[in-house]
This record gives C-alpha cells, sequence and structure tokens, in this order.
C-alpha cells in the first residue's frame, strides 16, 4: 500500500512536531503554498517559515515544493481552501493508494495506530478514514489543556473529514468527501456530538491514540493571525467568537467547571502526551510530562467492523 501526504504550508505553530509523526510513514510529501504568501484571504502568511523547517526535516528528500494561486480574491474562502486542498491531494495522488490528509496544527501521538486502522480501511475497500481528533482551546499548564469534552465530562472528539482518503478522490468543503468512510472512534459508538448518534462506528481506539488538533492553542496575536487568514473568517471576525475564546483561555479552569451549567459547549482538563518527536523550530508545540487524559478510560482496540 503506497502512501503520500500534502501539507498545506501556512502556519508554522506546530508543523515540524506533526510532519515528523508521519514522514518516516510516507514516500512522498506535497507541500503546497500561495506563491504570494497570502492567505484564502489575502492576508499575509509565514510561508518562508515554514519552508524553511520543512527543509531543515526533510533528510530524506520526501518533500515537493507546489506553489500555486490560492489567494483568489474573487472566491469564497471556503472556497479557496478546498481548491488548494483538491490541488495537493491530485498531485499526491500519483502513483499512490491512499494520501495522508493533517493539517500542520495537527499531531499523530501513535502514527502505528493510524496506520494499522488505515490498512484496516484499505482492506475493507473504505474510500477515507474517518480517524478522531482531540480539540484544544487553551494551554493550562505543562501538559495540561482545555479541550471539548460531552456533557459528562468524557472526551468529544472530532471530525474535520478523512484524515486519510483515496488517491484521487474528490474533496468538497475543505477535507470532506462523499466516499464511503471507515470510522474510528474513542467509544463504540459515535462520540462527537455533532455527529447523528447512529453514525456506524468500525473500530475503536484508546483516547490517547486520537490526534490532537491544537488549533486554538496559541498567543492572542498568532491568535488574531489565524482567524485573519482562516477559511471560516466570516465566523471568526464576530467579536464574540474572540471574546469566549479568550475568556476560556484566560480562565481554563472556570471554562471546564462552568460549562456544564451552560448547556451549549462543554469543556474538561486533560493530560496530553507531549508530540513524539520534537525539534528546534521558532515555533514549537508545548511539551509537558506524558500522561494519561484526565478522567479517561484506556479503550481497548476492538476487532474491526465490516464497512457499512
Amino acid at each position: 500500500m503506497r502512501t503520500t501526504a500534502y501539507v498545506l504550508a501556512a502556519d508554522p505553530a506546530f508543523l515540524t512536531e506533526s510532519l515528523l509523526a508521519y514522514y518516516p510513514h510516507v514516500e512522498r510529501i506535497v507541500v503546497s503554498y500561495d506563491e504570494n504568501a497570502r492567505s484564502w484571504t489575502g492576508t499575509p502568511l509565514p510561508v518562508e517559515e515554514c519552508l524553511q523547517a520543512i527543509a531543515r526535516l526533510d533528510t530524506a528528500g520526501k518533500c515537493v515544493l507546489a506553489p500555486g494561486h490560492y489567494a483568489r480574491l474573487d472566491h469564497d474562502p471556503l472556497d479557496n481552501d478546498t481548491f488548494q486542498r483538491q490541488c495537493a491531494l491530485d498531485q499526491a495522488s500519483e502513483d499512490a493508494d491512499w494520501v495522508v490528509q493533517l493539517d500542520t496544527d495537527e499531531v499523530m501521538p501513535r502514527p502505528d495506530t493510524f496506520l494499522r486502522t488505515l490498512h484496516h480501511a484499505d482492506a475493507a475497500g473504505a474510500g477515507g478514514l474517518e480517524f478522531p481528533s482531540r480539540w484544544l482551546y487553551a494551554q493550562v499548564g505543562p501538559g495540561t489543556y482545555l479541550e471539548a469534552a460531552t456533557r459528562s465530562g468524557r472526551l468529544a472528539a472530532n471530525y474535520p473529514g478523512p484524515l486519510a482518503i483515496r488517491a484521487g478522490a474528490d474533496l468538497r468543503l475543505c477535507r470532506q468527501s462523499d466516499t464511503p468512510l471507515y470510522r474510528v472512534d474513542v467509544r463504540p459508538w459515535n462520540s462527537d456530538p455533532l455527529h447523528p448518534r447512529d453514525v456506524v462506528v468500525h473500530e475503536v481506539i484508546p483516547e490517547s491514540h486520537a490526534v490532537v488538533h491544537f488549533s486554538w492553542v496559541r498567543s492572542e496575536a498568532a491568535m488574531r493571525a489565524k482567524f485573519g487568514w482562516s477559511g471560516h473568517t466570516a465566523e471568526y471576525s464576530e467579536p464574540a467568537v474572540y471574546s469566549r475564546w479568550k475568556w476560556r483561555k484566560d480562565h481554563p479552569r472556570a471554562a471546564a467547571l462552568t460549562s456544564r451549567l451552560r448547556g451549549e459547549e462543554w469543556y474538561r482538563i486533560a493530560r496530553i502526551s507531549d508530540p513524539p518527536i520534537s525539534a528546534p523550530v521558532a515555533h514549537r508545540a508545548p511539551t509537558g510530562p506524558t500522561g494519561r487524559p484526565a478522567g479517561a478510560r484506556a479503550t481497548a482496540p476492538t476487532t474491526p467492523r465490516d464497512l457499512r
């Protein structure tokens, strides 16, 4: 099974940790970026910083630079997002069976688990691997974070789209696709409040093996910049969105304690293992002692179910 990947070189914050986790396991990585260092909304991006970090880690010469024009200001930012990903996926699909599509602030703590489930998805004839992510909102202390939870305080997994997809697939709305998906979850039933309760789960993994998404774990300046370049800028530009994030960032323990009283969003304080490999770059991921998530029970992997 030939596996490649693509990466969007726009955000350096956790780029090195993200790429190095799966770098040894893919044959080629297409590095997609705007040739003018502009975002989907036209704002400037630290593309050169990203390319320098990639050059330092690319010891085996797997990374292929793929510049293009993606700051199409006459298009919706989400359309530009999807367009860039589709271009990168098309390039990464050459001589490949599967393409990994992780964002640079998403880190695999257990690449072996990810690859094992990808083989199961391949054997089941699926078109994509739907793998759970842990969504982080703030750092509380070394190796401790505020993360999305269910009403009962359990992990609320997130699924932004298949994190690996068949070569040659068509994307819609960023990373999503209409292809049949092989669903991996942290419980035998759906753990994402945004998905239907009757979603079929084909395989169960421990919470600590889920991809860690450091999406909101940033300084205020970095968060404002990200709000400006994101495909969701129209939503993020609302003052209330920033205000809610800043309050959670400044009062993470209070957010975890009071979220169940509000009945809208729920959080918990959780321990997150260090990224498996780190490198000295300007925007290194936070590190801390390795440990199991607070309040989490290890879940034994199950035998994969047939794709339905």
